[in-house]
């Protein structure tokens, strides 16, 4: 636990485990999240097959995860951390012009 801390620049064992909390509850949120979107798009597995409504479910959870990722993690206390997280994240998946203008 101390190399992560220590990557992640995280000063208390507390902070560590919040941050894992918040991982952990956002991946739900996101997933109960995007069923409403899924649904008000029209996909259902009523409608299409499964090997479709999956994929298209999977490939919508990501980026409503990343959306929610800094709110949840501002409810855990560790908005700096998930902040500098998604910037990261992002700018490794080519979005880094998003955030230019901050310093």
């Amino acid at each position: 636990m101390e190399k992560l801390k220590q990557r992640w620049g995280i000063e208390s064992n507390l902070a560590i485990i919040l941050i894992f909390c918040a991982f952990a509850v956002n991946g739900s949120f996101a997933a109960w999240v995007a069923k409403p979107i899924t649904n008000f798009i029209g996909l259902n597995p009523e409608n299409i097959s499964g090997w479709i409504y999956w994929p298209l479910r999977i490939l919508l959870i990501f980026p409503v995860y990343q959306l929610t990722l800094p709110i949840v993690g501002w409810l855990f206390g560790q908005f700096k951390f998930f902040w500098a997280f998604e910037k990261k994240f992002l700018s490794r998946l080519g979005l880094g012009f998003l955030f230019k203008g901050e310093n």
